[in-house]
């Protein structure tokens, strides 16, 4: 019998109170991620992506429908998923090491390990010799870096991420498109992503679901085929090419 996935949401709704009424953000939403895949979510602006991915790590409840954790709807999330929003949320006031230490610090976590850890990872998040640093002395690109190192020292199994890369100018990104990849495939584990951009969607995915206007529902699940390790080489893939239209034309854009 294969595993249960390591996230299942099943029918899952929220609304909110918005100046007196009622506005549904997410509608019967059922998805899973499987132990060491890569799953993006992909949708308009204002179509409960950023919601669900609270509602998976336990910061909110759904209002109808259940996430089980590793099969059990009942098991606790909050605290156990990793999750870098969309802003990199550093602290003015603590250098960089400082920085990516509060993870393991808020989780209770041994600090000289966890500092030890961090030290031997900074070459490969090409933070190296900016351990004194400031945020505000750093680029914006050192910055995620610093923040998506700090969301994995939590070592936990499923790491959430909103948009990490959407603050970042075009060359920026692309770069730390390739950097990602190296990661995730360094550390495999369960990640759970964010973009309004296709073609990262596409590159860094191994499924993607494509979400409607809100209120949110599912309206396409999209296996991606490209083989691993992905590379920037694969944009003019014909398999990239596919999955880059079809869901184009879910989200009603010119795919010409």
């Amino acid at each position: 019998m294969d595993a249960a996935p390591i996230i299942a949401a099943r029918g899952v709704s929220k609304a909110f109170q918005v100046d007196g009424r009622v506005v549904q953000a997410l509608r019967d939403i059922s998805m899973y991620a499987n132990e060491r895949e890569f799953v993006t979510l992909i949708g308009p602006s204002g179509c409960g992506k950023s919601t669900m991915l609270n509602l998976i790590a336990g910061l909110l409840e759904p209002d109808e429908g259940e996430i089980a954790f590793r099969g059990n709807a009942r098991a606790r999330r909050l605290g156990r998923i990793s999750y870098m929003p969309q802003r990199d949320m550093l602290l003015p006031w603590r250098r960089l090491l400082d920085n990516i230490l509060l993870g393991p610090e808020i989780m209770r976590r041994d600090r000289r390990a966890a500092r030890q850890r961090a030290l031997e990872l900074l070459p490969l998040f090409g933070l190296e010799g900016f351990e004194d640093s400031y945020p505000f002395e750093l680029s914006g690109g050192m910055r995620q870096r610093a923040a998506l190192l700090r969301t994995l020292l939590c070592e936990q199994e499923v790491v959430l991420l909103d948009e990490p890369l959407g603050a970042l100018d075009a060359l920026t990104r692309r770069t730390m498109r390739d950097w990602l990849i190296e990661i995730w495939e360094r550390f495999q584990q369960t990640m759970i992503f964010v973009t309004h951009d296709v073609d990262e969607a596409v590159l860094l995915s191994d499924r993607i679901y494509v979400f409607s206007p809100r209120p949110g529902h599912i309206i396409r699940e999209l296996e991606i085929p490209l083989p691993r390790p992905r590379s920037e080489a694969m944009i003019i893939d014909p398999a990239f090419l596919g999955a880059r239209d079809a869901i184009l034309a879910e989200l009603g854009l010119d795919h010409g």
